[in-house]
């Protein structure tokens, strides 16, 4: 039915890159004609038989179709252009639109809670009807066969929206089952689980709501992108002739497939400014071009030829795997002096480090004045890696 739908409404032009509008649309309109017509259904076996275990997870069917109302909208207007108020497009619409959600999903989920907690307060005997067990079994097929749905869209286009909607479909399975559970067993064993399976639901659901706030919170507060990402990017970069490595890579994601990423290139410094602005030039341009990121790079120059300097290099490499073989550093070079020497140069840590910035500065310069016997003085600055990115230093 999926490859169906998809073959039927989603007329892919293998030479353009995949719209995410169209499998957003796809989505929504789908998830709201499943959700309303099991909304309906549950809501009148529910009241027929005096049951609020059943007519939570009809609200909670009513809350899915909203989602789905609001996935659309928010595709919708993701898509618009950069204009000049948003320079870096609309494409984060798509996380406020899942934020949203998760609200609407919290709300739902402790009204449903009072109801049942008012149930245990006050049962009522249910009336037991074949009717409420076949729409309880229909609605876990197609809340089981939704999940794939939106899952497989969500892959085709990497959308973390429709991949969290796939998630609560996946939940909504397992709230519709406790609530069938309770029906069979008040039924065969007279004892009334009603209202405490409505307020497992109406829990479930409340948490289901956490969990996707959670989600949709850490893109839109800066959340550093996968490890993946930027090893792609480094390898890719590496790739290119005369490039000795890379450090200082950073990458903003302003939506699903919509990043900006800067990055600092070594190269020898004995290379003509003309040639490195080429490459410079071409790299950003293929970025573009394939990956659709817009990077800028940084040319650092890096000597190659001066022995001195590069058994100094040698010396801080040794030293700071000593302290710590986590610890890297870059942009290394010395200024030549009288009677001494100033070594300079960034050194990189994780972003949550055992020493801080100044206790780890001291240690370093103590460790470098000992091994130059007084005569070397170290100029550090500590950069914080997200990437474990390496450079040609380490």
């Amino acid at each position: 039915m999926t490859n169906l739908l998809i073959r039927l409404f989603l007329k892919q032009d293998e030479s353009k890159p995949l719209n995410r509008e169209k499998y957003g649309r796809l989505a929504g309109i789908v998830g709201i004609i499943c959700n309303i017509f099991l909304s309906i259904a549950k809501f009148i076996i529910g009241s027929l038989a005096h049951s609020v275990s059943i007519t939570a997870d009809a609200t909670n069917n009513i809350t899915d179709a909203g989602s789905s109302v609001v996935t659309l909208i928010g595709f919708r207007l993701s898509e618009k252009p950069a204009d000049e108020d948003h320079p870096y497009g609309h494409a984060r619409i798509e996380y406020i639109t899942g934020l949203i959600v998760s609200f609407l999903i919290i709300l739902i989920g402790y009204d449903s809670l009072k109801s049942a907690v008012d149930k245990i307060l006050n049962p009522e005997d249910i009336k037991f009807s074949y009717a409420a067990v076949i729409v309880l079994i229909l609605s876990i097929a197609i809340k089981l066969w939704l999940s794939s749905f939106n899952n497989t869209l969500g892959k085709k286009i990497k959308s973390k929206a429709l991949s969290a909607t796939a998630a609560d479909s996946r939940n909504d399975c397992i709230s519709t089952g406790a609530v069938l559970v309770s029906t069979l067993v008040s039924h065969y064993t007279d004892i009334n689980l009603d209202g405490y399976i409505g307020a497992f639901v109406g829990l479930f659901i409340i948490y289901s709501g956490i969990s996707l706030v959670r989600e949709t919170v850490g893109p839109l507060l800066g959340q550093a992108p996968s490890k993946e990402m930027y090893e792609k990017i480094e390898k890719e970069i590496l790739s290119y002739e005369n490039v000795l490595g890379i450090h200082d890579l950073m990458v903003h994601s302003y939506g699903p497939d919509s990043y900006f990423a800067s990055a600092h290139i070594e190269m020898d410094a004995r290379l003509d400014v003309l040639i490195c602005h080429e490459i410079m030039d071409t790299i950003e341009r293929d970025f573009l071009s394939k990956f659709n990121i817009h990077l800028v790079v940084h040319l650092d120059p890096t000597v190659l030829d001066c022995e001195e300097t590069n058994n100094l290099k040698e010396l801080v490499r040794d030293i700071l795997y000593d302290i710590d073989p986590i610890i890297t550093f870059h942009d290394f070079r010395v200024v030549f002096g009288d009677k001494t020497k100033n070594v300079l140069f960034d050194v990189v840590v994780p972003p949550k480090y055992k020493y801080t910035d100044f206790e780890l500065t001291e240690i370093i310069k103590n460790r470098i004045n000992i091994a130059g016997n007084g005569n070397l003085y170290a100029v550090i600055v500590i950069d914080k890696s997200y990437g474990n990115l390496k450079s040609e230093e380490e």
